[in-house]
C-alpha cells in the first residue's frame, strides 16, 4: 500500500499530471491545494494519488478533489487517502461527483457516504449534473 503524507509544493507537478489524466475529476489549479488540507499517496519516488479538502464551517469540510493515477486505480488508494483524512479531521464531509462517474459513487457509498441531492448543470466540459454526497467522521 502506498504511503500517505501531507502534500508539498514539490508534489504539484505530479498532482497536475494526475488531474490531466482524470477528466472526470475537478480541474483546480494545483497550487491552490497548498492552502487546503492536502494529502498525497506515494509509491516508490512518485505521487500516485491525492485528496484535497477544506474546512467550510465548524467540523464541516468539503472534499475538493480526489484522484489516482489510472494505472494505480482499484488498489484501495482513494479509500486509504480518505481513511487518513477522516482519521485526522472529524466532522461532516461533503463532495460533488459527476453523475456519470458511477465507479466513484460506488466507492463513496461503500465508505458510508450518502447522497444528499443532485445539482443539474453543475459541471462544464462536458455539461453534467453533480451528485452531492456527505459522510460523518467521528
Amino acid at each position: 500500500m502506498p504511503a500517505i503524507r501531507r502534500g508539498r509544493a514539490e508534489d504539484l507537478v505530479a498532482i497536475a499530471e494526475i488531474q490531466a489524466a482524470s477528466p472526470e475529476a475537478a480541474q483546480w489549479k494545483p497550487e491552490d491545494y497548498l492552502a487546503q488540507l492536502l494529502l498525497v499517496a506515494t509509491a516508490g519516488a512518485g505521487v500516485v494519488g491525492f485528496v484535497a479538502a477544506r474546512p467550510v464551517a465548524d467540523r464541516e469540510f468539503e472534499i475538493l478533489n480526489l484522484a489516482v493515477v489510472p494505472d494505480f486505480r482499484r488498489r484501495g488508494i482513494a479509500r486509504e487517502l480518505l481513511r487518513v483524512l477522516f482519521q485526522d479531521y472529524h466532522g461532516t464531509f461533503y463532495l460533488e461527483v459527476r453523475e456519470s462517474n458511477q465507479d466513484a459513487q460506488m466507492c463513496y457509498k461503500s465508505l458510508g457516504f450518502q447522497q444528499v441531492t443532485r445539482r443539474p448543470g453543475y459541471y462544464e466540459s462536458p455539461p453534467e449534473a453533480a451528485i452531492v454526497m456527505k459522510f460523518h467522521s467521528c
